[in-house]
């Protein structure tokens, strides 16, 4: 699992390359905290267009970072998830919370 974190314009970007699951959570959170815990963006975004797969663990640290956010008054946004991942967001009802960006 990969990582990547880029400023576009006061957005936060982090594009996930890999899969999200119980091997790579633990990983994937403590480098969006990192991030997001020095606040020096409006809004933060997930590219996922490089995630391959992503299970109840990886929804877990998705919901985990929007709450984290939603404390900081800011928001996540999700954006070009791969297929099989837009199918785990629609069943599991994260786009109800999280927005496309």
């Amino acid at each position: 699992m990969e990582v990547y974190t880029e400023s576009e314009g006061q957005n936060l970007v982090f594009r996930l390359v890999g899969e999200l699951d119980e091997h790579s959570a633990a990983f994937v959170r403590k480098k969006l905290d990192e991030k997001i815990c020095q606040g020096n963006f409006g809004n933060a975004v997930l590219d996922l267009s490089r995630l391959s797969f992503m299970d109840s663990t990886g929804i877990g640290v998705v919901i985990g970072r929007y709450k984290l956010l939603r404390k900081e008054n800011k928001r996540l946004f999700v954006r070009n998830p791969s297929p099989t991942v837009d199918k785990i967001f629609r069943m599991s009802g994260l786009y109800e919370i999280i927005s496309r960006a």
